[in-house]
């Protein structure tokens, strides 16, 4: 893995960090010897990556459909660095929680799709508003995690695939409107990861062949190549690059 050496000791939020691909950018930004504070639904999960990583490691349980438990996530941390009179701002937010089920049009109902907008979309907005205030002018970045799905349009996830198109109109709006103040904005859009949950409800052999046939290069995805790219991108190597979406997929919207 790359170093970075201004992610040392940089503070860096991560929404659903106890799984998949949230738990590989936790440890890759771990690794980098930064500040990390996550959250999840999955207390137990998260709790044990935590304790394996650290005290440079937070975990802490946020309902993200829920605007209070958001604000006050985001304002224990920004007051924890003041208690322990630390002057470091928000360096990163990454915007990973997601859902997404499969639901035909004609069983999905208005609960289902407001739902899945208030994680996968709302809950992003409401980050950036809290965040954006404690990051620093020229330094601070945020990465929307979207995903390929928008570009290759399956059936019954239309929902889901909505929300993905929001998260990178969202991005490039955002990058427009906080590019004044030197903060980045870009979506990284993962292809099919081979994650626990993925293969065990959805990743057959047959699909296997069929991912790897997609792909310009034949190599199934995992969780640690999402990360290494959103570690490139929350941190100054990537200065020039705000307002854009990553394609992580080995090529397969390139197909």
């Amino acid at each position: 893995m790359p170093s970075y050496p201004d992610l040392q000791d940089a503070t860096v939020l991560i929404t659903g960090g106890a799984n998949g691909i949230g738990a590989a950018i936790v440890r890759s930004f771990h690794a980098q010897n930064a500040r990390v504070f996550f959250c999840d639904t999955d207390a137990t999960a998260g709790q044990a990556l935590a304790a394996e990583l650290g005290p440079r490691a937070t975990f802490a349980k946020v309902n993200l459909m829920r605007e209070a438990e958001i604000v006050r996530w985001v304002k224990a941390i920004t007051q924890g660095a003041k208690k322990a009179k630390s002057t470091q701002p928000i360096h990163a937010l990454i915007n990973n929680a997601a859902r997404d089920p499969r639901m035909s049009l004609a069983s999905m109902t208005v609960k289902d799709w407001d739902d899945l907008f208030a994680t996968n979309l709302r809950a992003y907005f409401l980050l950036a508003r809290e965040t954006t205030p404690h990051m620093p002018a020229g330094a601070g970045a945020i990465i929307n995690l979207s995903s390929i799905t928008f570009h290759i349009a399956p059936a019954e996830m239309s929902a889901y695939v909505a929300t993905k198109g929001g998260v990178m109109g969202f991005t490039r709006s955002l990058a427009r409107e906080l590019g004044p103040r030197g903060i980045r904005v870009n979506t990284v859009s993962p292809g099919w990861i081979m994650t626990p949950r993925q293969l065990k409800q959805f990743v057959t052999p047959k699909i296997k062949k069929q991912i790897c046939s997609s792909q310009c290069v034949p190599e199934l995805l995992q969780s640690e190549d999402i990360a290494e790219v959103v570690l490139f991108l929350a941190s100054s190597a990537s200065r020039a690059i705000t307002g854009q979406e990553i394609l992580a997929d080995r090529g397969w919207a390139h197909s």
